[in-house]
C-alpha cells in the first residue's frame, strides 16, 4: 500500500468489496473478510470518514448490475460518496471496456477518487502507476474470458453425457434429491403432461387445449414452479396453443435429454439466442419417460398435418394500424361470407380468439371495409384544408405541359406499353398459381378481373394515344383530370396513412379512436378535435 491520502476531511469513502464463485478458486486472501479488513485498516491509517460499505458476493467481474455496485452508483449521484476504495482492480470489474469507462470518465466526471490499494492505482494523484491501468483491465478481462471457456467446456461435457445443468426441469420432471444433475418425475406435474398428449392425440388442437386448461384452472408451468411473470397482460398466467405445442413437440417427454437449445451471446452479456434445432444437444435414453415414443410420434404427424391449414393472409388497408382498445393488442381478420355468398373481412380481437373462454377481453366483431372507410373519411376531413384543387392546379399543368413536351407522346406510349406487359405477366402468374394451387379459387376470382380490368384501361388509353386523328385534350383539362384523380386516391393510399396516423383503437361498444401522428385541425360538425386522440361513433 503506497497511497497517501494528504487531505483526508475532503473525502467520503465508499469501500467496495467483491466476491465471485471463481474468485473463491484463488484461495482465502480473496474473500470478504479479508477484503474487508484490508479495506478497513486502510481508512484507519488514513483517518478517512467512511460512508458505506457495499459488498457483492457471488457476483462476476464482467457483470456490472450488480445490487452492492447499483447502491454505491446511486451514494455518488446524490453526492454521498466522492471516494472509492477497493482491494484491487479486478474488484471493481473485469470488463475491460466497463472498467475503463468508470476510470476514465464516469469517477471524473462526478469528482469521484478512485484507489486501488493492492494496484498501488489513485485517480486523484499524477502517478505512472495510473497509466497502465488499461493494461491491468485487459488482464483482468483476459482472465474472466478464460474462466469462461473453461466453464462452458465443462458444461458441455456434462451436456453430452446426459446431465441436466438447467435452473429447473422441464415441466413434469424435478430434480432428483438423491442424484445430482439427474431429473425425476413430478407426479402432480405429470398427469397434466400426460392428458395434454391424451387429448392432442383425440383431436385435439393446441388452441383447444389450452382453453380446456384454462377454463378448468390448472396452473401454467410458470404458476406451477412459483416464477414471477415477466410482464403482465391478458395472456399471464394462462395456458397458450403456443405453450402446448412446444410441449407435445419436447423429446424431454420420451426420455431423451435435450438442452443447448439457446446460448448466450458472450461471456459479457446476459442474452441468449435461440439455435437451430441440428445444434441441440439430444442425449436419448437418460431418465424416465412420461409419454411413450409411439404417442408422441402419432402426436408429431398431427401437429404437421396442421401446419398448412392456415397459409392464407390478407391485405388490408389498416394492416399493422388498428389494435383493441381493451387488451392493447393488434385486431386480426377473419374471412366470413354474408347472406349474399360474398366474402368478407371482418376486424377480431385477437386475446379473444385466443382466450374464448377465459373471457380475457371481447370479440370486437366489426366489417373491415365500415372501419376502414370510417377512418378514411376522418382523414379525409384533416387534409381538406390542405389537399385544395386550386393550388394542385399550376403544378398538374406544369407537368402536363413538360410531358407534352417531351416527345409528342412517344414516352407516354413506351410507359403503357411497358405497364400492359407487366399486368400481362402478372395475369399469367395467377393463373399458373392457380392451376398448382398456390392461388385458391375465391383469391382468383378476386384478383384476376381487376388485374384485367386495368389491363383493358391502358389499352384504350394506348388507342387514344396513337390515334392521329384524334385531338389531344387540352393542357387544361389534363391538369383538373389529374388533379381530380389524385384527389380521389390519396386518401385510400397507405403511405401516407403510415405517416399520419400512429395508431387506431378499437373498442368493445365499436368506437373507432384515431391517434395521429401530429394534431390535425378539427373536423366540422359535432365531432370535435381532441388534440391527437379523435374518436367516431362506429355506424353499424
Amino acid at each position: 500500500m503506497y497511497v497517501d491520502i494528504s487531505n483526508p476531511l475532503d473525502y467520503r469513502a465508499g469501500l467496495y468489496i467483491r466476491l465471485s464463485k471463481e474468485d473463491e478458486n484463488e484461495g482465502p486472501s480473496e474473500s470478504v473478510t479479508n477484503q474487508q479488513s484490508l479495506l478497513n485498516q486502510f481508512v484507519e491509517e488514513q483517518r478517512l470518514a467512511v460512508y458505506d460499505t457495499y459488498i457483492d458476493d457471488g457476483w462476476s467481474g464482467a457483470n456490472f448490475d450488480r445490487p452492492g455496485f447499483r447502491r454505491l452508483l446511486a451514494d455518488i449521484e446524490a453526492k454521498r460518496v466522492n471516494l472509492v476504495v477497493t482491494k484491487d482492480l479486478s474488484r471493481l470489474g473485469r470488463d475491460y471496456i466497463l472498467t475503463g469507462h468508470y476510470l476514465e470518465r464516469y469517477f471524473p466526471e462526478r469528482r469521484v477518487r478512485y484507489i486501488s490499494l493492492l494496484d498501488g492505482i489513485d485517480t486523484g494523484v499524477d502517478s505512472s502507476v495510473n497509466d497502465i491501468t488499461p493494461f491491468r483491465a485487459i488482464i483482468n478481462d483476459l482472465y474472466a474470458k478464460d474462466i469462461s471457456k473453461k466453464i462452458k467446456s465443462v458444461k458441455q461435457d456434462k451436456q453430452r453425457k446426459g446431465q441436466f445443468i438447467g435452473g429447473k426441469p422441464v415441466y413434469g420432471y424435478q430434480m432428483s434429491p438423491q442424484q445430482k444433475n439427474k431429473i425425476v418425475i413430478d407426479g402432480t406435474a405429470a398427469a397434466v403432461v400426460r392428458r395434454i398428449f391424451s387429448l392432442a392425440l383425440a383431436g385435439l388442437s393446441c388452441r383447444q387445449i389450452a382453453a380446456q386448461l384454462n377454463e378448468e384452472g390448472v396452473p401454467t408451468p410458470a404458476t406451477y414452479a412459483g416464477l414471477t411473470p415477466g410482464r403482465t397482460g391478458p395472456y399471464s398466467g394462462k395456458w397458450s396453443g403456443e405453450r402446448v405445442s412446444e410441449m407435445l413437440q419436447n423429446e424431454t417427454y420420451i426420455g431423451n435429454m435435450v438442452q443447448g437449445r439457446t446460448r448466450k451471446i458472450s461471456y459479457k452479456s446476459k442474452k441468449c439466442v435461440r439455435q437451430p434445432r441440428e445444434n441441440w444437444v439430444v442425449v436419448a435414453g437418460t431418465h424416465e419417460p412420461l409419454i411413450d415414443g409411439e404417442t408422441f410420434r402419432q402426436v408429431g404427424l398431427l401437429l404437421d398435418s396442421r401446419k398448412t391449414t392456415r397459409s392464407r393472409t390478407y391485405d388490408f388497408l389498416l394492416k399493422g394500424l388498428i389494435f383493441c382498445h381493451e387488451c392493447g393488442y393488434p385486431l386480426a381478420v377473419l374471412n366470413r361470407r354474408n347472406a349474399q355468398g360474398a366474402d368478407c373481412l371482418y376486424f377480431v380481437c385477437r386475446t379473444y380468439q385466443r382466450f374464448t373462454k377465459a373471457s380475457a377481453c371481447t370479440c370486437h366483431s366489426v366489417k373491415e371495409q365500415r372501419v376502414t372507410a370510417a377512418v378514411l373519411e376522418r382523414v379525409r376531413q384533416a387534409c381538406a384544408s390542405y389537399l385544395q384543387a386550386e393550388r394542385l392546379l399550376p403544378l398538374a399543368e406544369q407537368a402536363v405541359k413538360k410531358a407534352a413536351s417531351a416527345a409528342g407522346g412517344g414516352q407516354e406510349t413506351a410507359a403503357l406499353k411497358a405497364q400492359m406487359a407487366s399486368l400481362t405477366a402478372r395475369l399469367d402468374k395467377m393463373y399458373l398459381d392457380k392451376l398448382a394451387g398456390v392461388l385458391d379459387e375465391q383469391d382468383f376470382q378476386r384478383l384476376y378481373p381487376r388485374a384485367k380490368g386495368e389491363r383493358a384501361a391502358l389499352e384504350a388509353r394506348l388507342r387514344t394515344v396513337e390515334r392521329p386523328d384524334c385531338p389531344p385534350e387540352r393542357p387544361e383539362q389534363q391538369a383538373r383530370e389529374l388533379v381530380r384523380r389524385f384527389a380521389d386516391s390519396a386518401y385510400s393510399s397507405r403511405e401516407l396513412l403510415i405517416s399520419l396516423i400512429e395508431r387506431v383503437e378499437l373498442t368493445a361498444d365499436k368506437q373507432i379512436i384515431i391517434r395521429f401522428r401530429c394534431r390535425p385541425p378539427a373536423p366540422a360538425g359535432p365531432d370535435k378535435g381532441m388534440g391527437e386522440s379523435h374518436s367516431l361513433p362506429y355506424l353499424p
